[in-house]
């Protein structure tokens, strides 16, 4: 992991401004200064990741709050700010910058996840991405549900919980629960109803209830999750998974097979899961060398680990790995999407074209600087790159420059606004 330099909230917003940014890390209510006349405009608003929390490049009504979740579609943000000994609650408008008035949520509380429709928030006392790293032992787990209304619920968790997502019709919560509770080094995924507020498991792909003791554990990393573009299934992806069972397994008594990596796959609508393996090498190397992208309409799932070379097709209709083909290898986090007719693989400081019908013919074009995040336009002529200082747009035929903006502490790219 890099050592980030430590920048001036002047000098970040500054910056931003040139791209009509709307920034969200730092402290709240504050304005940025006016964009200077030479300052390059980017052809699309995006979501990217800075120090300290998210910005919105291209947006409007520049202004700082302290932490925000975004939608899956990046139309809206939710962030919250300390209101005394209270929390604020508002939305915003990734497109214009636009906020609504704000409620008040009593105690301190960070947005964790907030539902497909964009409607539900879930928060809790600490800040845990569900794909990068375990929360500290805890016994007892603080959750409020909150709208644009105020408190919807609050619930107290008895156990380990890092809230996931909502089901489809916001009447659950799914929430990875961490085992044992105090010394967490292993999980598995439940859903809490919000009625009772007790947490239970899931059902199997079949529909058929997962016996007690049945529930899969795993001890692996999260590294990527991938909401199906109908909203209505999650897919993870997890690496390194020693001593791991599937509840299929359990359920059969089979001792199951040597995986060390897997798509978690989560129907938000009929609270199902089910894993596809990745045949090896996945999951050999390490867990930033592989990604996960999937095509506009949903249909094909492709996971890469750049370590090896190796893409893996998976049809998320029958939820089997179809085959895999090599690619040019690489080293360094990877980052993979697509616009349905092309497979965009970016590691080092290497962007790999390839046509999905084959995934054959690979075209490496080259950035000229370590790539920390990658996205599509959504016509898919152009390709964003993401870099330690800069964001850079390119033609995503020929991989020409088209322009390039200085962001300090720019960290990744989250999506298009």
């Amino acid at each position: 992991m890099t050592t980030k330099t430590m920048i001036s909230r002047r000098t970040l917003l500054t910056a931003l401004a040139g791209a009509g940014a709307v920034t969200l890390a730092g402290c709240e209510g504050a304005r940025s200064p006016a964009a200077p006349a030479s300052a390059p405009r980017l052809p699309d608003a995006l979501i990217v990741e800075v120090d300290g929390g998210l910005a919105v490049l291209g947006g409007g009504n520049p202004q700082t709050i302290p932490h925000a979740v975004a939608t899956a579609d990046g139309k809206t943000i939710h962030a919250t700010a300390p209101d005394g000994a209270d929390t604020a609650l508002w939305r915003i408008d990734a497109a214009t910058g636009n906020a609504s008035d704000r409620v008040r949520l009593p105690g301190r509380w960070v947005p964790q996840t907030v539902s497909t429709d964009g409607t539900r928030v879930a928060l809790t006392t600490e800040e845990v991405s569900v794909t990068k790293e375990r929360p500290a032992g805890r016994e007892v787990t603080p959750v409020l549900i909150a709208d644009a209304g105020g408190v919807r619920q609050r619930l107290r968790l008895p156990g380990n919980f890092v809230p996931e997502a909502f089901t489809g019709d916001l009447a659950g919560l799914f929430v990875l629960e961490w085992l044992p509770p105090d010394a967490p080094d292993r999980y598995r995924v439940r859903v809490v109803d919000l009625t009772t507020g007790e947490p239970g498991p899931l059902v199997t792909r079949d529909k058929g209830l997962i016996p007690p003791g049945a529930e899969e554990e795993m001890r692996g990393d999260g590294r990527q999750a991938v909401l199906a573009p109908n909203r209505q299934v999650l897919y993870t992806l997890y690496t390194h998974q020693p001593d791991h069972q599937h509840t299929r397994d359990r359920i059969s008594g089979r001792p199951g097979s040597d995986v060390h990596a897997f798509v978690h796959t989560l129907h938000l609508e009929q609270r199902w899961a089910y894993c596809v393996d990745l045949p090896g090498p996945f999951g050999h190397g390490p867990a930033e060398g592989h990604a996960m992208a999937i095509t506009p309409d949903g249909t094909r799932l492709l996971v890469v680990d750049v370590n090896s070379g190796i893409v893996a097709d998976i049809s998320t209709e029958e939820l089997t790995v179809r085959r895999t083909v090599a690619i040019s290898s690489g080293a360094g986090s990877a980052y993979a999407v697509t616009d349905g007719d092309r497979l965009f693989v970016a590691a080092g400081a290497s962007v790999v074209v390839c046509a999905l019908a084959d995934l054959g013919g690979g075209v490496e074009l080259t950035t000229g600087e370590r790539i920390t995040g990658l996205l599509l336009s959504r016509d898919g002529s152009r390709f964003y790159v993401a870099g330690p200082t800069a964001l850079s747009w390119h033609d995503s035929t020929s991989g020409r420059e088209l322009g390039r903006l200085t962001v300090p502490g720019l960290t990744g790219v989250r999506g298009l606004a």
